[in-house]
């Protein structure tokens, strides 16, 4: 709690008021009063408080009904009711409306301090919850305005009020997870659990317990009752990541339960209904498993109700822009960095990398830059040399540098072919843009290691390392 909290007492009794404003002001309390309902309403117009201390018997506007307006227009601000004339039905319909207390007069002082500190620390607790619910919601954002990723948020739209299985596809690092808890965030399940379960973390012997629960005894170790993932979710929503990777004995009772939304835990007898809604996800093709006698196919038709296919990075290239600069925010705070910027380049060489990670790999990606590089000592753009070389640094060897998005070969790289590993087509995509940069700055070395930010010396040892012959490129394009 701040000392210097801003109170607002609306009593009609002026010698109360002043009792009280003398007493909280020795508590360090800022304070201000009104004589009336109306008059305290104007002061809240004119705010901001952090409580509101209100008498319920007052002319021309009561405190029943100074109290409504206050909870229709400043619903986050605690009010204390006072009363000289208290009755218990008085009492509940105050709560009812939303008062944090109620109090009679005489006013005992300690009992009102104790709860005017509870009201304020219950006011900054749910300030932080608000606030970390928001910071949830934005690591959750569906980033992206291409085609794919609008259809996707469109099929969330109508699936989500729905009580239907989902099956989401993808390839890992796609965003399988995050479908998910969207799905789950629009639905009228939003306020009750979203449990996931990692299907293939979890050894198959324990996967049975870790699911449906077991009954105390039920095998060594088991010594107490232990629920399970369902009976956690029941009421919202189940997301079985990596379903493709459980075994065909586990997947036999989940059919059951899909069927009859009842099971038993592990060495009990009891049959537990729940009421869950199942999500489930795999960067496999279910139907090879299926041919491959691995997958159940009655298992198969009962999750997918409604597939959802996500679209992989490369896929929607569009938006690669958009996310690196989300990413980039968002790991300039958790690292507490300046916040920074790409250069035009950099995102170009970002835009045309074939992204076999897909987004998480662009995160990773931008995460490494953020607690290794030096640039954000010298404040300067997030240059395309130091991109490539942390992408390099990361890759798995099965990236490279992409034609470009409409399928046509792009000016400043050639096709994935013409290179053997990720270092070949950095270093042609490097040399190219050079060359483009040089040619629109007339030639310039000073000018040209501006527009790319970098060095001069360090332009120089480029254009030496490639080969570059200035004056030979300036006869060729008649300069």
């Amino acid at each position: 709690m701040n000392p210097k909290s801003k109170i607002l007492i609306v009593d009609d009794e002026a010698a109360i008021v002043k009792s009280l404003r003398g007493a909280l002001t020795d508590e360090g309390y800022e304070v201000t009063s009104a004589l009336s309902g109306m008059q305290g309403l104007h002061l809240l117009e004119q705010g901001p408080y952090d409580l509101v201390l209100l008498d319920i018997w007052m002319d021309e506007l009561d405190g029943i009904e100074t109290l409504q307006r206050i909870r229709r227009q400043w619903p986050q601000i605690p009010v204390i009711m006072m009363s000289g004339h208290g009755t218990i039905e008085t009492a509940v319909r105050a709560t009812k409306l939303g008062a944090f207390d109620f109090v009679e007069k005489p006013l005992s002082l300690e009992k009102l301090l104790v709860l005017i500190r509870n009201a304020l620390q219950a006011r900054e607790l749910a300030s932080e919850n608000k606030a970390l619910r928001n910071q949830i919601e934005r690591n959750r954002q569906i980033i992206g305005t291409s085609g794919p990723i609008q259809q996707i948020r469109e099929l969330i739209k109508r699936v989500a009020p729905t009580r239907g299985s989902v099956l989401i596809t993808g390839g890992n690092g796609t965003g399988k997870e995050l479908i998910a808890h969207s799905i789950h965030a629009f639905s009228p399940r939003n306020d009750r659990p979203f449990i996931d379960v990692n299907c293939a973390a979890i050894p198959d012997e324990l996967i049975e317990s870790e699911l449906f629960g077991h009954e105390k005894g039920a095998f060594t170790g088991a010594i107490k009752q232990k629920k399970g993932k369902f009976d956690l979710a029941d009421g919202g929503t189940l997301f079985l990541d990596e379903i493709g990777d459980m075994s065909l004995r586990t997947q036999a009772k989940i059919l059951r339960i899909l069927q009859e939304q009842r099971f038993e835990r592990v060495g009990g007898m009891d049959t537990i209904g729940v009421d869950v809604r199942i999500i489930a996800a795999t960067n496999k093709d279910l139907r090879e498993e299926i041919k491959r006698g691995a997958f159940r196919e009655d298992l198969y038709y009962r999750l997918n109700v409604i597939p959802f296919v996500i679209p992989s990075l490369s896929e929607r290239r569009d938006d690669i822009p958009l996310l690196a600069e989300y990413f980039l925010d968002e790991a300039c705070t958790a690292y507490e960095k300046p916040l920074r910027k790409f250069s035009a380049d950099a995102l170009k060489l970002l835009g045309h990398y074939s992204w076999p990670g897909n987004v998480r790999e662009l995160k990773n990606l931008i995460d490494r830059i953020i607690i290794l590089t030096q640039e954000f000592e010298l404040k300067e753009p997030i240059s395309l040399s130091t991109v490539a070389q942390y992408l390099e640094q990361g890759s798995s060897g099965t990236g490279a540098l992409d034609t470009d998005p409409e399928g046509g070969r792009n000016d400043s790289v050639g096709a994935i072919s013409d290179y053997r590993n990720l270092r070949d087509a950095r270093q042609q995509f490097e040399k190219e843009m050079i060359l483009r940069s040089l040619k629109e700055n007339g030639w310039n070395v000073s000018k040209t290691a501006a527009a790319l930010d970098i060095e001069r010396s360090h332009l120089h040892k480029k254009i030496r390392t490639y080969g570059i012959d200035l004056e030979q490129e300036k006869l060729q394009t008649g300069c």
